[in-house]
């Protein structure tokens, strides 16, 4: 192979090598900027599931008050605390 020959070889594979490396650049921006997008879906997915379980967990503590418990035990079904006297111990 001629020195030119040689030469011409070289540029068009350097070339060939900065043609490849700048696509390579390209995809993985374009890669890193569609996981980042999904992320930031995801995220405020997380945030939102977040929202209603902090909304159920303060559902589920009022319905189960004390109070409220007493209050629809004694008003709907008609209950009503035991005296003191209405213990009994049983013996086996």
């Amino acid at each position: 192979m001629s020195a030119p020959a040689r030469q011409m070889f070289g540029a068009l594979a350097l070339a060939v090598a900065c043609v490849g490396s700048a696509l390579g650049v390209v995809y993985s921006s374009h890669a890193c900027r569609t996981y980042y997008a999904t992320l930031q879906t995801l995220e405020s997915e997380r945030w939102a599931a977040q929202e209603d379980y902090s909304r159920l967990l303060l559902q589920e503590s009022t319905l189960a008050s004390p109070h409220r418990i007493v209050s629809i035990a004694t008003e709907q079904l008609g209950m009503r605390v035991p005296g003191v006297g209405a213990d009994r111990v049983v013996v086996q």
